[in-house]
């Protein structure tokens, strides 16, 4: 299929897919003769799975950060876009009612008490971001951060000159693979002492969402890249290895 036909077929313009394509999210094959992007059917559902992400809320950055990601499931993916929107229908739904009895007190066919005006307007976190932000590791994050808090400040110290130790040692390992036996032996040793320095146990799904926070996060990207620049991108890609293969 060509990118007219996928246009067409999606809903999704031209030159979005070009942009996607662009930006390493969505690339389709080229033809060898004319050098035209082909779309496969695995490309169709991948399209649908980033428009899925959008539609609950994801950047474009933090789409193509998790989809690449290799303990990414698809699955999974699709049950928390699922809860995300039944979440929104639900919250519509009661909009639309609560919006339809106001068209009806204008007209004077009826009386709204004070709590039916505001029934329907939900600003509570929805239960798809706890889940989300497990998968991210943004939970871990702010946990972690929590108990740091709750030390004294000679214990802070010291936790802060072994998290300097640990990235200056990190750093030295940034030009070498991230797969490599050097490298992820390091990153076990970087798993092993989150889990006995933070107050919180890191599941290897968390410790790479917090990989993929070094990226995301232009604050932990510019603290961690003073010990060597792109070491925030090379323990992304490092710890989302370790966490893959810690799995199987």
């Amino acid at each position: 299929m060509n990118i007219k036909e996928a246009a067409k077929l999606t809903g999704v313009s031209v030159r979005t897919l070009h942009h996607y394509d662009d930006i390493g999210i969505l690339c389709p094959k080229r033809n060898d003769e004319n050098d035209y992007r082909e779309y496969s059917d695995e490309d169709l559902t991948k399209l649908q799975q980033i428009l899925f992400f959008k539609q609950c809320g994801f950047s474009l950055a933090k789409i193509q950060s998790l989809m690449s990601d290799p303990t990414f499931d698809k699955e999974q993916a699709y049950l928390l876009q699922r809860k995300y929107l039944l979440h929104e229908k639900r919250r519509i739904n009661a909009m639309l009612s609560t919006l339809n009895k106001s068209i009806k007190e204008v007209k004077g066919e009826y009386k709204m008490n004070d709590k039916e005006k505001f029934s329907g307007f939900d600003f509570s976190k929805n239960p798809y971001e706890k889940e989300a932000r497990e998968l991210w590791g943004d939970e871990a994050v702010d946990d972690s951060q929590g108990f740091i808090e709750s030390l004294s400040s000679d214990e802070q110290s010291d936790m802060a000159k072994g998290m300097d130790s640990l990235f200056t040692e990190l750093a030295k390992l940034k030009d070498e693979e991230p797969s490599s036996e050097k490298t992820q032996t390091a990153i076990d040793k970087m798993y092993k002492y989150f889990n006995e320095s933070f107050g919180y146990h890191y599941t290897l799904e968390a410790f790479a969402g917090v990989g993929q926070m070094y990226i995301l996060d232009e604050r932990f990207t510019q603290n961690i890249d003073k010990y060597g620049e792109g070491l925030s991108a090379f323990l992304a890609k490092a710890m989302s290895v370790y966490a893959e293969k810690q799995a199987k």
